[in-house]
């Protein structure tokens, strides 16, 4: 349960996904097509900028004043005949929502992608329940739920790290004879789907952004499975992380806007639906409407140095222009939440415990900040989760902590310091092989450090085996010996001379 995908150790994760290249490539043409579209839609907008500003305004109002927004909600869901259940913790939200399953005693249970479904997992929960079938609407998560709910790689595109051989191989599963044209294989599910939605009895959604004036909830979607989802079953759930609430329609729709054209480079998504308790004389729509808002450690970053992440609309934005999430994919990262937003949120919602290793997988190159359509500070908050992780909780006791503090006693004396350059050349020589003119992979005369013994620690490995480092030059060749024996050129006559030309 919660928001881990896999047991395995980070590294085993890694070496996992550095294996997968047809993830790889998937993951590639999808950040640089993304880009594209990206671009072009925000460019449609004009001052780009200064609508991430009033974005980021937005969702930070929300949270200051976060208590007061969420009684305003829940005060007029139940105004419309809707009721809402507040879940501190993902059991508590697990446990009300099946129980509420056997009370309205529901046999089949259809649901729609949610991020925050996911986190409580309430798919195998209900599962677990006897005479209770669920099944997953959106296209990409029914693939996955019915390969034995594999991990998903991104928080848009779930299914990025799959063919079309294979999905055509889970669909034989039920029954699907054709080929893998990707046009036949959706009609096979789309009629496979609308049989399960006219006997469903029971439905899950999500929730984009929660209305607070008016008690309503927007959904974003491009198949429309969600509207059926919300119109046909008689209950209704609704599954929502706390601090996603705006203040009323005219927040919703800037970022409605904001949220598609960062996260699949639309002007809008096919479907933007708002929707709450059915009204009197309505045919559609559910007889009995719940709201469940979801805590589950969101609390924790309020009013700290996290608070920021809780203004994410998870666009994924963040995934697509990350170089480690480029190569390693979703399933590295072991949460449901990858790529820079799962490096800031994963340790505030499971735990530095579970995923302390994940701010370590950043270049803290910032281009996740600069994406982000409501200005996330995402590269500067992985910074300050290994701040709080080193100097705070003093998590590292291995032997690249060791290392670090003797580079930082070597290179804080300018004795030591003096003596490590002296004698870099040499102490480096037996790591060293000298390049030739055919080895491409390195591009510094001398040689490159490309093998290391096994024993020397992890910290030296993870520079080495990945980067062509050059051999240090002798002490005679050093750039600072070479400063030493050269006189500062007087360029004092020169810059005269060229004032009074100016003068003249």
């Amino acid at each position: 349960m919660g928001i881990s995908t896999s047991d395995k150790p980070f590294l085993e994760r890694v070496e996992e996904a550095k294996q997968d290249h047809f993830m790889q490539a998937a993951v590639a043409k999808a950040q640089d097509a993304q880009f594209i579209k990206r671009t072009q839609a925000r460019r449609e907008m004009g001052h780009w900028n200064e609508w991430r500003d009033l974005a980021a305004q937005i969702r930070q109002h929300v949270l200051t004043y976060l208590p007061d927004y969420l009684e305003e909600f829940a005060g007029n869901v139940e105004k419309k005949g809707g009721h809402v259940f507040f879940a501190q913790t993902e059991q508590e939200a697990r446990d009300f929502i099946t129980q509420l399953v056997q009370k309205k005693q529901a046999h089949k249970v259809v649901k729609s992608k949610s991020m925050v479904t996911t986190e409580i997992g309430i798919d195998k929960a209900l599962r677990a329940l006897p005479d209770v079938d669920v099944l997953e609407s959106d296209l990409a998560e029914f693939i996955l739920q019915e390969d034995n709910f594999d991990e998903p790689t991104h928080i848009v595109f779930p299914t990025l790290h799959k063919n079309r051989d294979q999905i055509k191989a889970e669909f034989e599963k039920l029954g699907y004879q054709g080929d893998n044209d990707p046009a036949h294989l959706a009609r096979f599910v789309r009629g496979y789907l609308r049989d399960y939605f006219m006997e469903a009895d029971f439905g899950i959604t999500g929730c984009n952004f929660a209305i607070a004036d008016q008690g309503m909830i927007n959904l974003d979607t491009n198949e429309g499975n969600a509207d059926i989802t919300m119109a046909m079953p008689k209950t209704q759930v609704v599954v929502m992380g706390m601090e996603r609430i705006v203040p009323s329609m005219k927040e919703a729709e800037v970022l409605a806007n904001m949220l598609a054209r960062s996260a699949v480079g639309q002007k809008l998504t096919t479907y933007c639906t708002f929707s709450g308790p059915k009204a009197a004389g309505e045919v559609d729509g559910p007889d009995d409407f719940w709201v469940v808002v979801v805590d589950n450690g969101r609390s924790k970053a309020l009013g700290t140095d996290f608070e920021p992440i809780l203004r994410c609309i998870r666009c994924g934005a963040c995934l697509n222009v990350c170089p480690i999430y480029r190569h390693i994919g979703g399933k590295g990262y072991g949460s449901i939440y990858p790529g820079p937003v799962g490096k800031v949120l994963s340790p505030i919602l499971g735990g530095y415990d579970q995923f302390g290793e994940l701010p370590y997988a950043c270049s803290l190159c910032a281009a996740c900040t600069e994406t982000c359509p409501v200005k996330i500070p995402l590269h500067e908050l992985i910074r300050k989760h290994r701040i709080v992780e080193m100097d705070e909780q003093h998590r590292d006791h291995s032997m690249t902590n060791l290392i670090l503090k003797m580079v930082g006693v070597g290179t804080g004396s300018p004795a030591l310091f003096k003596s490590a350059m002296g004698m870099a050349h040499t102490a480096s020589a037996p790591f060293s092989k000298p390049q030739t003119a055919q080895d491409v992979t390195g591009m510094y005369e001398g040689g490159k450090i490309n093998h290391l013994p096994k024993a020397a620690p992890k910290l030296v490995h993870g520079w080495s085996d990945l980067r062509d480092i050059p051999t240090p030059p002798k002490k005679k060749e050093n750039f600072r010996h070479w400063y030493k024996q050269h006189t500062p050129v007087d360029t004092a006559p020169v810059v005269k001379e060229r004032e009074a030309k100016q003068d003249d």
